[in-house]
């Protein structure tokens, strides 16, 4: 029964993750701005970690689903997404050298998970921890990576809130601050399900909590509405995420 309900709430979690990712890439074809981009990079792969979880959970892991779910679930795939924000709080400079940074991390974290060798047995229908199975230098990545872009994301999610102090907008920014909270809190699940039905179950309900927030946002863009990124309350009136 747990097989069941991992399955299906990696599957619930792939599709909302594409939906939210599809939803961020039309803002930037209509805005070109710098943090719709990196939010959709980081939703595109988030939305990869959610489908190895799901065919891990169905099918059985293997090396490359796990270091799939690994690379792109537990490594690269919010420091894109704080890179948002970074964009949105400091503007479009800081955004851009931010997405360099990131996107450096992220190839070199990419290598080193693809080349380190896999420890002990993987276990077939159970989520292994990476300590034990990718110790050392990919279990420091992980930590750097989301650990850093989490208290980035969340503290700027509280800032714009603070800032905006009402309307949907307040709300937005909660929404998003408790999802990205939700999808980290896989150790809290541990106490009270198995490893990999804690992963599933946060994946799932954290990414749902983060779209509500994009939609109260203000949904789908017009193509001919105005967007100046520069300025910094006009840019905090405009997004889905660095309200959050």
């Amino acid at each position: 029964m747990a097989g069941v309900t991992d399955s299906i709430s990696a599957v619930v979690a792939t599709l909302v993750a594409i939906a939210f990712c599809l939803s961020t890439l039309e803002r930037y074809l209509a805005r070109r701005s710098l943090q719709e981009i990196a939010w959709t990079l980081s939703l595109g792969m988030f939305a990869l970690a959610a489908a190895a979880l799901a065919i891990g959970a169905s099918a059985g892991w293997t090396s490359a689903t796990y270091r799939v779910f690994y690379l792109f679930g537990g490594v690269v795939n919010v420091p894109f997404l704080a890179t948002g924000t970074i964009a949105i709080l400091f503007g479009r400079r800081a955004g851009v050298l931010t997405l360099a940074g990131v996107s450096l991390f992220s190839a070199f974290a990419a290598g080193v998970i693809v080349m380190a060798p896999m420890h002990g047995v993987l276990p077939r229908h159970t989520l292994a921890q990476a300590s034990k199975v990718l110790p050392g230098l990919p279990e420091l990545l992980a930590g750097l990576g989301s650990g850093i872009a989490s208290v980035v994301l969340v503290g700027g999610a509280l800032y714009s809130a603070v800032r905006i102090r009402r309307g949907r907008l307040l709300w937005t920014n909660v929404f998003i601050a408790i999802g990205t909270l939700v999808t980290g809190a896989s150790g809290i699940l541990n106490s009270a399900f198995d490893k990999m039905t804690a992963f599933s179950i946060s994946l799932s309900v954290g990414i749902m909590i983060i779209f509500i927030g994009f939609l109260l946002s203000g949904g789908t863009p017009n193509a001919h509405s105005e967007y100046r990124p520069g300025l910094h309350e006009a840019a905090l009136s405009e997004s889905p995420i660095a309200h959050g």
